[in-house]
């Protein structure tokens, strides 16, 4: 076991449940959020998607402003904001001003991806290609717009000159290790749906680690399914949901998560299937005995400094239920 504590955080895309509008979605998005901060949470990052009817966090700065809003000590940002959709000089203007108004509090994780399908991706941004391979020099874009120094230069942002917003690498594959490690940053691992190359990964940024004066030890998070329940069987039957969930990923329909039904034969063959298994094999789902197990096990093996929950099922209160005992077995397992 690592010496230091094992940090706990959530991952949450503001899912929007079946016969729900989008602004209960964001009122029950803060009600969590407040049920994270007195329950120990680290951190509560917000993930950009868009061109999904079942996901809300599409806007995402905005959405963290109001969930920093609505809280007080928790930190709170993007896991992550999709770097090669937007100017590097508008997020930089846009995390500084949030980290002017909640100091302290406001973290920024970057990815490389769309979030969304190629059409939309064109139509946010029609280089997007172009700026996706440019990644690495659109995050060193920002990190001069957070600094003190480009108060001298023709293009400033001005409101982020000097604010303490600490950039996070996030990915899904061994090219993002490098580039955490190379960068000196601290490094988020989607291993809640992108599981196969996880150890791989986080070799790499391990052992090419160079420090920096953001970082001077690697740092690495990782993304979990976790679905805790009073019984196995009630986690189970709330896992149905994110089954639904996964199947409309593969079929194409994505639809607003569906209510929760007795786990039949043909979901536990879903489960099975090798994709799926594949997508969800950080996936810790039972009572709060049988979870404590799975999640002792992937800690001792990952070694990880932080583990970031998500938790995709219907309803807020069986979400924030899940939560709370997964904070109970995280200060348990410290």
């Amino acid at each position: 076991m690592k010496k230091s504590k094992t940090l706990y955080s959530i991952l949450d895309l503001a899912l929007v449940s079946k016969n729900h509008t989008l602004k209960q979605t964001f009122n029950n998005t803060l009600k969590l959020a407040k049920s994270a901060e007195k329950s120990g949470y680290t951190r509560y990052w917000l993930a950009e998607h868009h061109n999904s009817e079942n996901i809300g966090s599409s806007a995402t700065s905005v959405l963290i402003g109001y969930v920093a809003q609505g809280t007080e000590t928790i930190r709170v940002g993007s896991g992550g904001i999709m770097l090669p959709n937007h100017s590097p000089l508008i997020i930089a203007e846009q995390f500084g001003t949030l980290a002017s108004l909640y100091p302290n509090r406001i973290d920024l994780g970057l990815g490389r991806a769309p979030g969304t399908d190629r059409e939309t991706a064109e139509a946010i941004r029609s280089d997007f290609m172009q700026a996706a391979h440019a990644f690495p020099d659109e995050l060193e874009s920002i990190q001069t717009y957070f600094s003190v120094e480009n108060k001298t230069s023709k293009v400033r942002a001005t409101v982020a000159e000097g604010v303490d917003v600490p950039i996070y690498i996030l990915g899904s594959s061994t090219e993002s290790a490098n580039l955490a490690a190379k960068k000196g940053l601290p490094y988020a691992f989607a291993s809640h749906f992108a599981t196969t190359h996880l150890w791989n990964a986080l070799d790499i940024y391990r052992k090419t680690f160079k420090p920096s004066e953001d970082l001077k030890e690697p740092y690495v998070i990782t993304g979990i399914n976790v679905i805790v329940a009073d019984t196995d069987e009630e986690a189970q039957r709330l896992s149905t949901s994110l089954i639904q969930l996964i199947l409309g990923l593969f079929t194409g329909k994505r639809e607003a998560v569906q209510p929760p039904t007795e786990m039949s034969d043909y979901l536990k063959e879903v489960m099975q299937h090798p994709q799926v298994h594949q997508m969800l094999k950080y996936s810790f789902i039972g009572s709060k005995e049988t979870v404590k197990k799975q999640v002792k096990a992937f800690m001792e093996q990952s070694q990880a400094d932080e583990l970031i929950a998500v938790t995709n099922i219907y309803d807020i209160n069986d979400r924030i239920r899940s939560y709370e005992l997964f904070a109970e077995i995280m200060k348990e397992l410290n």
